[in-house]
């Protein structure tokens, strides 16, 4: 496929325009995937490729220095990386969520310094969740302010990307209980990353642990939750894990083929000498493009909902029904999705028997990486979510916030 170069004026990429951009890579990409899994080599090579190639700043716009994609199109590329390895936009995510922060963000100053940081090639991790706590919204994490300066302590989980990152940003509280994020750099003194996440699937994410040990931050990257506004940030967050899993359908389709087409060999009640002739493996194959092409559907139905809330913006503050729809369209969207990828992931071992489950071809990795990119944010809750959004009008913001304010209350109980 002929490369693209990347454009010097004003014009908008089409689809196919971003795709041909960024194909060489991702086939750089995908042609190093099986080793990496067998090895569990972490993929900072070709994090860097990425790097250099200026994909972290895809949704920057282009006066900042980026190519100004839509949430769509970034979302369509993500699950083409996704197909190259699952692992990449996945530890990606982050990052790309943080850039929405700052899309969004309603200090010009702050908005400027990050995209251009950004475009010039920094990458974001993420390092909110921790294993103590009653739920996400509960932190133990705390910034402190020490004459004027302030540093952050807490250890974080499932630091998703973190490890291959220049900055990191998270959650915390300070010492009043209020709610904060900060954004430090990976190689300040006092932070420390962990390759020790143990998950059976998307093992080269890096999602693995974050200690802040008395770690600064500047005053201007901290942020306070205190004015009430919600944005389209949550919405994204699913939608990157939906991207990621629509790539592995296409990953599942493209293996299925791939292995299909050259064999010889069939069984006994076979209809026909040759596999790729015979109508219950076509059958199969045709189970399997279904279920890839109506992942990418819902991706991009669900991506077109979270764009909508993105171009409410209004210095700062998003609309709240936009918001509010693009959450219901993408928890709508993963509630399908989960079944149908974890289903091509396993009907992908009907088209050859035994020599199928080869551990040197890594087939499995297909449905392990997308049990376990499944089990983020369960479907069980978003269903529910859903089904109360329908029936009594409250939105998944709305519950987001009550667990968020119930969190705050408890520790400032505690503190005071």
């Amino acid at each position: 496929m002929p490369t693209l170069e990347k454009p010097t004026d004003a014009s908008t990429l089409t689809d196919e325009e971003l795709s041909t951009l960024f194909a060489p890579v991702f086939e750089r990409i995908r042609a190093g995937a099986v080793q990496r899994e067998t090895d569990r080599e972490l993929p900072f090579e070709a994090v860097g490729w990425l790097k250099e190639e200026g994909f972290g700043a895809v949704r920057v716009p282009r006066e900042f220095g980026g190519l100004g994609a839509s949430v769509r199109q970034l979302a369509r590329l993500l699950s083409e990386l996704g197909a190259a390895d699952s692992n990449l936009p996945q530890l990606l995510r982050g990052h790309f969520a943080f850039v929405e922060t700052r899309l969004v963000h309603p200090d010009a100053v702050v908005r400027e310094k990050w995209l251009r940081r950004v475009a010039a090639g920094d990458l974001v991790g993420n390092a909110s969740s921790e294993l103590t706590g009653a739920s996400l919204a509960d932190v133990s994490t705390v910034v402190a302010e020490e004459n004027g300066r302030y540093f952050v302590t807490g250890t974080k989980y499932y630091s998703t990307g973190t490890i291959f990152a220049d900055w990191v940003s998270g959650s915390a509280r300070d010492a009043n209980g209020g709610r904060l994020s900060y954004v430090v750099r990976t190689d300040a003194p006092g932070v420390e990353r962990l390759d020790d996440w143990d998950g059976f699937g998307q093992r080269l994410t890096g999602s693995g642990t974050t200690i802040f040990d008395h770690a600064e931050v500047d005053a201007d990257d901290l942020t306070r939750y205190t004015d009430g506004r919600i944005n389209h940030v949550t919405a994204f967050f699913q939608l990157v894990l939906l991207a990621t899993l629509a790539g592995t359908g296409k990953a599942v389709l493209r293996d299925a083929v791939e292995f299909v087409r050259p064999r010889t060999r069939t069984f006994i009640a076979a209809s026909n000498p040759l596999p790729r002739e015979d109508p219950l493996v076509q059958s199969v194959v045709g189970e399997i493009a279904s279920a890839s092409f109506t992942a990418d559907a819902l991706v991009a139905s669900a991506a077109e909902a979270v764009d909508a809330a993105y171009r409410s913006n209004d210095g700062g503050t998003l609309d709240d029904a936009a918001v509010t729809a693009a959450e219901v369209a993408v928890f709508s969207a993963q509630v399908a999705i989960v079944d149908v990828v974890l289903g091509a992931a396993t009907r992908l071992f009907e088209v050859g028997g035994a020599s199928a489950a080869s551990s040197a071809r890594k087939l499995d990795r297909h449905w392990r990486n997308a049990r376990t990119v499944s089990s983020h944010n369960p479907v069980i809750y978003k269903k529910r979510t859903v089904g109360e959004f329908y029936l009594n009008d409250r939105s998944p913001n709305a519950a987001w916030k009550e667990l968020r304010e119930a969190a705050q209350a408890a520790t400032t109980s505690i503190t005071s």
